[in-house]
């Protein structure tokens, strides 16, 4: 809105010019979306706290966990805000960079809202049935991938439509059938959108690890966006991607000012509504700017913590089937899974596994960036 309004006056007023520049609207979304989630946070939370709307905890989880059964959820609802409300007031909304990741987001989100209102407030335990949650997820991984085949957002003189580049590697694309593209986005909303959606475990985890992702694709995304960046890195340019720093800084933005009320001990759970969410941004931000490999890099924990699941739960069902369920008991791969619950059971303080993942991310974002270089 930002952007349409006072863009055009910079013919006019010099000041007004200032809205023309990425970089400036991108700290502009970022400073908005922050004060939002401070100025609307503490009443979404009184109500839900009104509503009794509190966290169900695992009976198998750690001891310390149990203090936290009742702990408002839903709290996604603010990142939401915060990062919908400031995208559209400083993003040109012409743009399908931003249209599409604002509706990954939004789709995402009400997956995740229908899941956490069945969870707490139906008392449903189960939520929202999983085949059915799974089908929201690969639905939008469908629409998104059949409409970026036959509606490019990238001249497809640049980069095909259903290419993708390849890390460390320069100008190396992997093109892919049609119908396979469409799976391979599928793969990647879904994929994503689960990963975060598993991580959320911890006060701070999930959100503080999105936070400095959404960093590290706003930093991407205006480098894909210019001519000049991309021309001296060796990159494929992406007219118009560079809008998509503003959608990400916005998300950079709710993130952090909902890690105000989430960090240790945590006021609010973004529950589902949040976390798939942000997992359905990220995969779509990675498939808009042809990224999606580079989305297990920045989402290098994310990804951890999904592979701690699979291997937890699928050697789990082996030795069961060949051994016994005793046996599959006592030989676990991880003492629990996801893995964070691994480490507070090695004995762990809930803050030090925050602290040191958030490390771990950041080192994961820094390698992403190395392969700007080293191609």
């Amino acid at each position: 809105m930002f952007y349409h309004l006072l863009a055009p006056l910079g013919k006019h007023h010099i000041l007004f010019n200032l809205f023309n520049y990425i970089s400036f609207r991108a700290a502009g979304a970022t400073v908005t979306a922050i004060l939002l989630a401070f100025l609307v946070g503490p009443a979404i939370i009184r109500r839900l706290r009104a509503r009794k709307i509190g966290q169900v905890i695992r009976a198998e989880g750690p001891a310390s966990h149990a203090g936290k059964r009742g702990t408002p959820t839903m709290g996604g609802v603010i990142i939401l805000l915060s990062t919908v409300v400031p995208t559209l007031l400083w993003a040109p909304l012409n743009n399908r960079f931003v249209l599409f990741a604002l509706l990954a987001t939004l789709w995402m989100g009400a997956i995740g809202f229908v899941d956490d209102y069945l969870k707490v407030v139906e008392g449903k335990s189960r939520g929202l049935v999983a085949k059915w949650k799974l089908a929201g997820q690969v639905s939008f991984g469908l629409v998104l991938g059949t409409l970026l085949l036959y509606f490019p957002v990238v001249p497809s003189d640049t980069i095909p439509a259903s290419a993708t580049t390849v890390p460390f590697f320069k100008f190396v694309i992997v093109v892919f059938a049609p119908w396979l593209y469409v799976a391979f986005v599928t793969t990647v909303i879904t994929g994503s959108s689960n990963a975060v959606n598993l991580t959320d475990g911890l006060d701070g985890l999930a959100t503080g690890l999105s936070a400095i992702a959404a960093g590290a694709f706003a930093l991407f995304a205006y480098i894909f966006g210019r001519v000049d960046s991309t021309t001296y890195l060796n990159l494929f340019y992406l007219p118009g991607a560079g809008e998509l720093t503003i959608f990400c800084a916005a998300l950079l933005g709710g993130c952090l000012g909902f890690l105000w009320f989430n960090a240790h001990p945590a006021q609010v759970f973004m529950g589902d509504t949040g976390s798939l969410a942000l997992g359905g941004a990220f995969g779509t931000v990675s498939i808009l700017l042809k990224a999606e490999f580079l989305l297990l890099i920045i989402g290098g924990i994310f990804v951890a913590e999904a592979v701690s699941v699979i291997l937890q739960t699928s050697v789990y069902r082996w030795y069961k089937r060949s051994r016994g369920k005793e046996y599959a008991d006592n030989h676990r791969v991880f003492r629990m899974a996801p893995l964070h619950h691994h480490f507070e059971k090695l004995g762990w303080h809930e803050s030090t596994v925050v602290t040191r993942f958030y490390i771990l991310g950041i080192f994961c974002a820094m390698v992403a960036f190395a392969t700007l270089k080293l191609r």
